[in-house]
């Protein structure tokens, strides 16, 4: 089963599934259906990052990008319960979550998973909570870093107003240390407005979970984001 890499380019809208009963088995299916043809329509890079054991089948059935939540940095063996990248890559997908506020990692356990994830061929993107720490993860040459204060994910209150500097300093310290790593940014984006603020102040794309996967109508909700991107791209 082929990984589509190919298809990932800026600006970047990445929507994390989390365990949300609302894009769990079939239900998860339909949501990575509704972001392909909004890609489609658009021509915007839309990433789904469902639960591990939804990928194969969303793989199989839409022909955007499918990233994992979280990849345990261990290799094949006695390593009971834990997720490799080589399962990841099988199972279809071409990149990864790493240390999300939801499973974080320590800066080791990083460092190890962005190596497996380059030698499987898997594109990696670490979420980091604080400016400085994103800037440490850039060091680790990951393909993304995604910048996003827990305190603000899901409560609808978007990074880009609530605390811009926090972006602007994550894009400054990254781009001291790497010209070319794709910066998102995360925690509570709602709206395309949110978008517009995020681009606007130097990153290349968001990550969103519960303002798309929790929406009333997710079309409308995703297709906004989208046209704020377009705007900006």
């Amino acid at each position: 089963m082929s990984s589509k890499t190919a298809r990932i380019s800026t600006p970047i809208i990445l929507v994390n599934f989390k365990t949300y009963l609302e894009a769990t088995g079939e239900k998860s299916f339909e949501l990575a259906k509704i972001a392909e043809e909004v890609a489609r329509e658009t021509g915007i890079c839309i990433i789904v990052a469902p639960q591990t054991t939804d990928i194969r089948r969303i793989v199989g059935g839409v022909d955007i990008p499918v990233f994992a939540q979280h990849m345990d940095p261990v290799g094949a063996g006695a390593y009971t319960g834990h997720v490799t990248a080589e399962a990841i890559k099988e199972a279809g997908a071409s990149g990864t979550l790493l240390n999300h506020s939801e499973r974080r990692l320590r800066l080791s356990e990083i460092d190890s998973a962005i190596e497996r994830a380059k030698a499987t061929g898997l594109t990696s993107v670490v979420c980091a909570n604080t400016a400085q720490v994103s800037a440490a993860s850039s060091a680790l040459k990951p393909n993304m870093v995604a910048i996003e204060p827990p305190e603000l994910i899901g409560t609808g209150i978007a990074v880009s107003k609530a605390k811009p500097e926090i972006i602007t300093n994550t894009v400054s310290f990254i781009r001291q240390i790497d010209r070319e790593i794709i910066i998102l940014c995360g925690a509570g984006i709602t709206k395309g407005e949110d978008v517009s603020s995020a681009l606007k102040l130097g990153t290349q794309g968001v990550l969103v979970a519960s303002g798309v996967v929790k929406a009333k109508d997710r079309r409308s909700a995703l297709l906004d984001l989208v046209r704020a991107a377009l705007e900006k791209a």
